[in-house]
């Protein structure tokens, strides 16, 4: 334990202010990823372990397309796209049929996917890592300097993005009649249908709309650190992680959680460098013992 460095640092505003800057960082990545997840799962029921391996595609289809156009955006938007038509397939081909399965034969196919893309990717891009695809010539600045504390541009505008896409994600699930016709086919999918609701385009929709989320994390992820096949696993466990703090289904308590574990893991890796995913367990085996269902679950 490193506490002596960790009182010096609450004492220093610099350190403060770099910590939780680099904390909500990770926060907002780890949001955009676990939001997908929790909504999948508060709409359709289902605990998609593929999460991460689409988070993972997210990074090589950005990767790819970076090094065909040299374009950081479109590598962006499209490495996004690519993994929302990829879950598109992934949902009707696939999951749609077992919906109303036992959970184990869900786990089962979802850990099947994983390990199909785990292995196409090795045989498409090899095995090795592959450089991150940097950042934007325009975010290529000397960086911020906060009472001395150093931030840089870029890392405030994922920042930024992540709070933006928070935001427009709230307004569709709470201002809108896709929102409203999403949170009653979590509620009540049986009376859509009879109304003449078409909840098979809903339950579609908002797999599209997860996988979008995992795969532009993915590909915000390639940005600041290398590719490689199996990066998803980690993110899924700390996605899992969020989705159980803040609530099953809740994607409130996805944002809320995620500054949590981003607070824990930046910080933590002052405190106890050695213990930082200890850390994000601890948390989640407290909520779980103080409220099992989440900071801004429903009881059920």
């Amino acid at each position: 334990m490193e506490l002596v460095a960790f009182l010096e640092c609450l004492t220093s505003a610099s350190c403060i202010i770099s910590q939780t800057a680099g904390g909500l960082k990770i926060g907002m990545l780890l949001f955009l990823v676990a939001s997908g997840l929790t909504l999948v799962f508060g709409v359709l029921g289902v605990i998609n372990f593929a999460h991460g391996a689409l988070y993972m595609l997210g990074a090589y289809f950005s990767w790819q397309v970076m090094n065909t156009t040299g374009h950081f955006g479109l590598s962006v938007l499209l490495g996004a796209i690519g993994v929302s038509i990829v879950g598109l397939m992934f949902e009707r081909g696939l999951l749609n049929r077992v919906y109303n399965a036992e959970l184990l034969i869900q786990i089962l196919l979802c850990y099947s996917i994983v390990l199909i893309l785990d292995d196409l990717v090795m045989i498409i891009w090899g095995d090795e890592f592959l450089s991150s695809i940097g950042i934007p010539e325009i975010f290529q600045v000397p960086p911020l300097f906060v009472l001395d504390a150093i931030i840089p541009p870029f890392h405030l505008a994922i920042i930024g993005l992540s709070l933006l896409l928070a935001i427009g994600l709230w307004l569709l699930m709470t201002k809108t009649r896709f929102g409203h016709l999403v949170r009653a086919a979590a509620v009540n999918p049986n009376m859509l249908e009879a109304l003449g609701i078409n909840t098979t385009v809903i339950r579609a929709s908002v797999f599209v709309l997860g996988s979008f989320l995992a795969g532009l994390g993915g590909a915000l992820a390639s940005s600041i650190g290398s590719v490689v096949s199996g990066m998803g696993n980690s993110i899924l466990v700390e996605s899992f992680i969020v989705t159980v703090i803040g609530g099953m289904g809740s994607i409130g308590g996805a944002f809320l959680a995620s500054i949590i574990i981003g607070m824990a893991r930046s910080f933590g890796a002052i405190a106890m460098p050695l213990f930082t995913d200890g850390i994000m367990f601890l948390i989640m085996v407290l909520v779980l013992i103080l409220r099992p269902h989440g900071l801004m679950g429903d009881k059920k």
